[in-house]
């Protein structure tokens, strides 16, 4: 221990042993523990006590005192474990019979400070780190601390109760270690005493009927099982698993989630080692009832190594909720087609149609696992995506209301989830994690009619109703995957010139729907995830014609959308816009479809639009949608050179003047992507179009805005040095230097933008993060300047001096003046007298990092009492 921590401890122990006194906050009691911790483990504990023997005394005083606040009592046991960790340092504290009154009958148990939540768990958190040798596990059966610890498992307080668990585990692993070593599986009478408590406290747990008891002992076992890998788990599980069968037998079956949690550690850590575990895991299978089972499906089916008929058993659990929804709204009579096994389940119709509350979790539970199965390479195969497909779209044709099931028991199941919002979300989310696979254009056309479907949202009030649009006649007549469709669907009844008042000024739109607005986003993600997994038509690259009739329907409900009232659905479909055009914007269908609609006009009216998450949605939807030439015109043709400059104006006008930090961010992340990928607009004077962008962001309040800035000159920069691709500034190596002459003429433009103004004062930024990025700027053109051996070389040499006096009163936080007008021999000058690796390394540093030390922790703890003086505290 540093000396000075050793002359301020006796101090410190004086203050926590006074009741008087205020006592430090806990995140300075924790700073402490982890401070004692690291100097035990960096040495002996024994020789820690007997250098400061404050701290013993600390320990024995707490025991005396009676008006101590529980968090120092709490600390005082946990740091006693901290000690005694060490088998010698143990020894001592027992001569004293310390540990005894400290842990045992005598000491905190017996008195009115173990009503606190806080000291129990500091009595657990004590033996817990205590608990590392065998005279510790002598000390724990001889002060009946396992007994305590039995009660505590059943505490109040859910932490309390959880570690003590936890601490049941780690004893009875640090009992086992020693007869487990050389024996394949240690018999129960090998087992040592304090082991075989435990283990005893857990069969008459398991055998008790009261439901609590039983969870806490699968919760431990479930621990057990995670966490401990020594042989002797095997013996433990010969001996319990008849009793964990046996809860099977009793109806309801007690505590069945800690029960699948159980079965499910034990299969993921050496099932082939645990005999008749597969059969257990059958059996559990069919005695839970089918919410239960869920879960426990799903981690089977997870499993690398695992029966095939558990597999197909548990696949059969988590499709037998689809399956009995595809034969409710079965038009015609015939099995769904998903697995042998899967439907005709009664216990599973039961529970559907028991209580709205039962089938919502239930359909949830089942969309929610079998969307998290799509992906995994261990999958089901063959996997049956043509009768997910169906299921997805009947279950969300049964919320909207547009299904016509002719049985009673699909009638039923329509009238418990008709506008169910959750249920919608799960089937959305699970239709799009459908659209990585295949299907056959039937049920694929249907897909598409039933986002669509979702996006228009029909029970929007104020919506006209039209016949079926041509999409949706290509939907068949006969063999309908289930269910049918309502005769008519809801037009999106927008036509040109509505939603804007005669000022060109977007104007509210139709009343907000009725779905809720997450079943939207949820639609325009699904949908979006089908758009992008489309095929491409055979021979050609352009999108399948399906495809492209759908995008026909699905614009002008995009249209309405970005007319709706409420800000958020605008957003929504602006972000979908932005995606769409990212991934499509080359399409030759695409960009016909969205030419020929006014979602591009509609587009940059809402750059103007009150909500400013809108208007930095539209800023980058309108970016994207210039990158490729699809901006608004009136004629709607793609875009001349006067309405890109127009935009470019109208973009620089909002990083000028908006309110709002959203927008601005939005535009500087644009330009830098149109400077990235040479936008051809840009490219006609990429120096004009920086030195603006950079004027504005170097003025602007938000760091983040002035951190992109910098973006932006790095781009700038790698293009005018001829390298193309972002540099990483924290790469091992130094980028290649640049050539004498084009370094030159580089420096000539970059000073001419001002670039050097504005890296050089975001040098000495009070936001970190623009200092750091503007110091690998500055770091990566120095290193392009190294064929500069002197500044002369880079053109002529002026004398620096003011300029580094003007950058110290920046740096000083002065930063009224400007540098005017630099000379490239200026900046290589400038670039090599300033210590920029210095100053990148002071800005990696954490803001406490010069009085973070345990000294430092000390003398703030005694400065908040008032022991040191005034200029004695670091108080960082």
């Amino acid at each position: 221990m540093d000396p000075e921590c050793s002359r301020l401890l006796p101090a410190l122990c004086a203050v926590l042993a006074d009741p008087g006194q205020p006592v430090a906050d806990d995140t300075c009691l924790e700073k402490l523990l982890d401070w004692f911790t690291a100097v035990t483990e960096a040495g002996s504990s024994l020789l820690l006590l007997q250098e400061n023997p404050c701290l013993v005394e600390l320990l024995f005083h707490v025991l005396k005192s009676q008006d101590l606040s529980s968090r120092i009592l709490s600390f005082s046991l946990r740091l006693a474990g901290i000690f005694a960790a060490q088998e010698n340092c143990f020894q001592y504290l027992q001569q004293g019979e310390l540990l005894p009154m400290l842990f045992g009958e005598v000491g905190p148990l017996g008195g009115a400070a173990w009503t606190a939540p806080a000291v129990r768990s500091g009595w657990i958190q004590g033996l817990r780190t205590l608990a590392q040798h065998p005279s510790a596990l002598r000390f724990l059966a001889a002060c009946g601390a396992v007994d305590t610890i039995f009660s505590l498992q059943g505490d109040p307080s859910l932490f309390v109760a959880s570690a003590a668990g936890q601490l049941l585990v780690h004893i009875l692993d640090l009992a086992m270690r020693g007869p487990a070593e050389g024996h394949r599986s240690p018999q129960a009478c090998d087992w040592p005493a304090c082991a075989q408590k435990i283990v005893g406290h857990i069969e008459d747990s398991l055998c008790s009927t009261a439901v609590p008891q039983v969870t806490q002992a699968l919760s431990v076992l479930t621990t057990a099982f995670g966490h401990c890998h020594g042989l002797w788990t095997q013996g433990l599980w010969v001996r319990l698993s008849p009793l964990v069968a046996r809860l099977l037998e009793k109806d309801p079956v007690p505590a069945s989630h800690s029960l699948v949690d159980l079965l499910l550690s034990v299969a993921r850590s050496a099932p082939s080692s645990y005999r008749g575990l597969w059969e257990t895991l059958a059996q559990t299978l069919s005695h839970l009832s089918p919410t239960q089972a869920g879960p426990l499906a799903l981690g089977i089916l997870k499993l690398q190594d695992c029966p095939q008929a558990l597999r197909t058993q548990a696949f059969g659990i988590l499709l037998q909720p689809l399956a009995c929804v595809l034969e409710a709204a079965a038009q015609a009579p015939g099995p769904p087609g998903l697995l042998e096994g899967a439907a005709g389940n009664s216990m599973t119709v039961d529970t559907l149609l028991s209580s709205k509350s039962a089938c919502v979790g239930l359909l949830c539970c089942a969309l929610a696992h079998l969307g998290l199965l799509q992906p995994l390479p261990q999958r089901p195969s063959p996997w049956p995506q043509a009768p997910l497909l169906g299921a997805a779209v009947t279950i969300l044709r049964l919320c909207s209301g547009s299904a016509a099931p002719t049985s009673d028991v699909g009638s039923r199941l329509c009238a418990i989830l008709v506008g169910c919002g959750r249920v919608q979300r799960a089937a959305l989310d699970f239709l799009g994690a459908l659209s990585q696979g295949t299907g056959p254009q039937e049920l694929v056309t249907q897909v598409f009619s039933v986002l669509l479907e979702y996006l228009v949202s029909p029970e929007s009030s104020s919506m006209s109703w039209m016949p079926v649009g041509h999409f949706q006649r290509l939907l068949p007549r006969k063999n309908e995957v289930r269910c049918s469709l309502s005769p008519c669907i809801p037009s999106p009844s927008y036509t040109p010139g509505r939603g804007r008042g005669q000022a060109g000024q977007l104007t509210p739109g139709p009343a907000a729907p009725l779905f809720p607005l997450q079943v939207l986003k949820k639609a325009f993600q699904a949908t979006l995830r089908w758009l992008l997994s489309s095929p491409k038509t055979p021979g050609c690259c352009d999108l399948d014609p399906h495809t492209q009739l759908f995008l026909r329907e699905l614009l002008p409900v995009l249209q309405k959308r970005l007319c709706s009232p409420c800000w958020e659905v605008r957003d929504s479909g602006l972000e979908f816009l932005t995606q769409m055009t990212r991934h499509w914007g080359g399409q030759a269908g695409f960009r016909q479809a969205l030419l020929a609609s006014e979602v591009p006009e509609l587009t940059k009216q809402l750059l103007r639009d009150p909500e400013s998450y809108v208007r930095a949605s539209a800023v980058t939807a309108t970016g994207q949608l210039s990158s490729w030439g699809l901006c608004a015109t009136p004629a709607g043709h793609e875009c001349p050179g006067a309405q890109q400059e127009s935009l470019l104006v109208e973009l620089l006008h909002i990083l000028s003047t908006d309110s709002e930090g959203f927008p601005r961010r939005a535009v500087m992340q644009v330009f830098t992507e149109w400077l990235r990928d040479g936008h051809a607009d840009v490219a006609e004077d990429a120096e004009q179009f920086v030195a603006g962008a950079l004027q504005a962001a170097s003025r602007d309040l938000d760091w983040e805005v002035r951190a992109q800035g910098l973006e932006l000159a790095l781009v700038f920069l790698e293009q005018l040095l001829g390298q193309r691709g972002s540099h990483c500034p924290y790469a091992v190596a130094l980028p290649e230097t640049a050539p004498p002459g084009v370094l030159a003429q580089a420096l000539q433009v970059l000073c001419r933008v001002q670039l050097f103004e504005f890296a050089f004062r975001a040098l000495f930024d009070c936001d970190r993060p623009v200092a750091q990025k503007s110091c690998d700027l500055l770091l990566f053109l120095r290193a392009k300047a190294a064929p500069c051996g002197s500044p002369q070389e880079a053109g002529d040499s002026p004398n620096v001096a003011s300029v580094e006096a003007t950058l110290q009163r920046w740096q000083a936080g002065e930063q009224g003046q400007p540098l005017g007008y630099l000379e490239p021999g200026a900046v290589v000058a400038l670039l090599r007298s300033v210590d920029l690796e210095g100053l990148r390394d002071t800005l990696a540093e954490s803001s406490d990092h010069v009085e973070k030390s345990p000294q430092s922790l000390l003398q703030d703890m005694l400065a908040a009492v008032g022991v040191l003086g005034e200029n004695e505290a670091d108080c960082y």
